[in-house]
Parts: structure tokens; sequence; C-alpha cells
């Protein structure tokens, strides 16, 4: 195994600002992301899609430049603008040649501190996020996840839409926006990760030049963690031509000792063209075209999901030998050489993943957000190489229990009925 010594380094200015940095020497571009720690789980009911919403609006102007010219001056300097909302974080973040990383740093930072909330531009954003809002319930893979997780997760807020519904975004005015904003960005609340080609003193100098002037401020908010609900929920949409089906069960969190064996166990069971789903029901079967499975891990929670799109004739028997797989994986220990593969495929995929300056700026925030320290490739290699088969045995017995698995299907049903009784494994 090749030691991969990464360059990563972390400072904690006074006001709890903490800023990290990955220098990246073979490489020309950097990239800096901007990160907050909240997300649509720390909305209130009403406020569901809020997070969203502010992002969008930081967009829309400073107090010294407007929307275009904030477009403007990042074309003209040849980067790559983006910002995303999750369920647990805001990002924004930006992609440039090294030469123009201080002139970045003055836009991005700009946007995130000195946003304005015009009150008409509030109006014309509602509409912009109404209509992603449309475009994302004309998607039926989209969709179908969507009423799973708001089931799954059921009256709490992790079980909420990211993009807010058509009637709380409707909602959304100049005050609210300012408050949640002041409520969440502030220094303890923000990580700015970097890699690339920079210098960690001279990165760590342009920050502080723009942050170290906020003041640092309590973090107020508490959350439980939510229960999960093992709900059969069945929604009729005539239009569709297939019938859309997403299975999960409760997993680990994103912190939990055992989430390797998750990743490898998840790997095995449908992630990539040599997955037990992907051979037997789509090769050996062919009963669908796509099919894949899926970890999603939070602070305090997980799921382990499957996704596919089938006949509506054909939908009982996809389920049915969905739970197959699961009961297979509980009664039989994988083989070594399946066991390998997975893992291969893994660590594979993990490091093509981190070949980008914006991969491992990500990912040096992610680390810092949940774990408060930095794993290296070569530690994470070898947790993964130290996964058993007596181990995905016992995740498998932990997860796959009838009790346990939500369904959703989604589609021109006609009569489709999924029991509780197809779901023994």
């Amino acid at each position: 195994m090749v030691q991969e010594l990464r360059n990563v380094r972390r400072e904690v200015l006074p006001n709890g600002l903490t800023v990290l940095t990955e220098e990246m020497q073979q490489i020309r571009s950097a990239s800096i992301g901007i990160w907050i720690k909240t997300g649509s789980r720390h909305e209130d009911p009403e406020r569901n899609g809020i997070s969203h919403f502010v992002e969008h609006m930081l967009f829309k102007g400073t107090t010294s430049r407007s929307a275009q010219d904030i477009a403007r001056q990042v074309d003209s300097i040849g980067g790559n603008m983006d910002a995303f909302t999750s369920k647990e974080c805001i990002c924004f973040n930006v992609k440039i040649l090294d030469e123009h990383l201080p002139n970045a740093m003055d836009i991005l930072s700009d946007l995130v501190l000195n946003p304005v909330f015009a009150a008409k531009d509030i109006v014309r954003e509602r509409g912009v996020i109404l209509e992603e809002i449309k475009m994302d319930e004309d998607s039926p893979d989209y969709l179908v996840h969507e009423i799973f997780t708001q089931n799954f997760w059921k009256d709490h807020p992790l079980g909420k839409p990211i993009l807010g519904t058509k009637e709380t975004v409707r909602k959304f005015e100049q005050q609210a926006l300012i408050d949640y904003y002041g409520g969440f960005f502030y220094p303890g609340n923000m990580i700015i990760s970097a890699a690339g080609s920079l210098q960690h003193e001279r990165f760590v100098d342009l920050v502080k030049q723009k942050f170290q002037h906020l003041k640092p401020k309590q973090n107020g908010f508490k959350q439980t963690a939510p229960q999960t609900f093992a709900k059969i929920v069945t929604r009729n949409k005539k239009s569709l031509e297939q019938v859309q089906i997403c299975m999960g069960v409760p997993a680990v969190h994103i912190s939990d000792e055992r989430r390797y064996a998750a990743y490898v166990l998840n790997t095995l069971l449908g992630g990539g063209m040599s997955s037990r789903l992907f051979q037997n029901i789509r090769e050996n079967q062919g009963l669908c075209y796509a099919i894949y499975s899926d970890l999603n891990s939070y602070r305090d929670t997980g799921c382990l999901s499957v996704c596919v799109g089938t006949s509506q004739e054909w939908a009982p028997k996809v389920v049915e030998s969905v739970v197959g797989e699961f009961r297979n994986l509980k009664n039989e220990q994988v083989s070594p050489e399946e066991v390998s593969r997975a893992k291969a495929q893994l660590k594979g995929s993990l490091m093509l993943s981190l070949e980008s300056s914006t991969a491992r700026m990500s990912n040096l925030a992610r680390q810092e957000m949940y774990f408060d320290r930095f794993f290296s490739l070569d530690e994470i290699i070898e947790r993964i190489e130290s996964v058993t088969a007596e181990q995905l045995q016992e995740m498998s017995r932990d997860l796959f229990q009838q009790d346990k698995i939500a369904v959703t299907v989604l589609g021109n049903l006609d009569g489709l009925k999924i029991t509780q009784e197809q779901l023994a494994c």
C-alpha cells in the first residue's frame, strides 16, 4: 500500500471559526468551501425549506455587489461557483486557478457575510424555488425517495424535504430569512476548508482579513434523534409507465464504529454492476433496468435503502427478490472472493473520488464536522480491509428484519398491493 501523506492543516481563529487546508503541489487549481453546520433538519415545520431559500438568496447580491456582478466576476477569473443545502449543512464553494485565490476569497466571503435579502429578490427567488420543487416532483425516482423519507422519519425535520413545500416556501418573508441567517451564520458554526495549489499561512491570512471581526456566539440548538417507522406506503400516479419502489431499513449513524462493515455490505448488496441486486434482479431475471442500494448516514441515525423501477406486473416479484437477498445475507456467510471484490470496489471509488481539489476540500470539512479529527486514506483503507465475513453476516441480521423494513411504491398501481407477509426475511 502506498503511504499517501496528505498535507492537511487545521487552525481555529479566536472567534471559533475553523480553517482547514490541504496543499496539493501537483495541480494548478484550488477549491474553497464555506460550510455552515446547519441544514433542513434544524428547521421548525413551518420554516421547512428556509436553509435552502437562504442559500439561494446569498447569490442575489451583497451590500457592494449585485447578483450580476457576482456572476461576472467569477466568470472573468474562469471560476466555477456553486452552493448546496443538505439535511445537515449548507456549503458555498468556488474552484479557481491558484493565481485567483485572493480574488475568489473576496467574492465568496462577500456573498456569505454581506447579503442584502432585498424584498423584490425574495419574490423572484420564491418563483424560482417553486419551479425547482415542481421539477423534482416531475422526476419519479426523486419523488419516491422523498415520499419514502417523509414516512421513514415521520414527524421529524429529517424527514422533511430540503427544498421545503409549496406552502412553506410561499410564506417566507424578508424578516424570517434575516432571522434565520443571523441565528446560524456565525463563526463557531462555520468551517472554511480549502484544497489545491495554496499555502496554509497565506490562506489563513486571507480568511482572517474577512472573518476575524465576527463576534463569537453560542450554539443554541439541540436535537433529538429521530424515530424510524416501517410503513408500507403506496402512492398512485397514473401518468407513470413504471412503478418506482424504495425499500429501506434503519442503519448506522455516521460515526458508528461499525460503519465500515455497513459500507462493504451496501457495496456488495447494490453498489454496482457486480452487486447481488444488479446480478440477480436485472441480469438473471431481467425485471428492471436500474437497481441500486444506498447508505445514507446522519449525525444520529441512518438508512440503508434499495431503489428500483419496474413494471406494475413485476413489482411483487422484485420486492420478493430484494427480500430474498436480505435473507441470503443473513443466512449464509459471504464468500472470501465476494468480500474482497466489494472491498476493492469501495477502495477504488474512494481513491478516485479524492482526485479533485473540490472533493478533498469537501472531505476535510465533513471529517471536521462529524469527527473533529482527520482520517488519512491509509487509515480508512485499513478499516475497510479489516471487515470480516462474520461482521457482514452479523450486520445483516441486525438490519434486515421484517418489522423494520419500510416500503414506498409509486406509479400506476392498478390495485397493486404489497403486504407485510411479503417482507418476511
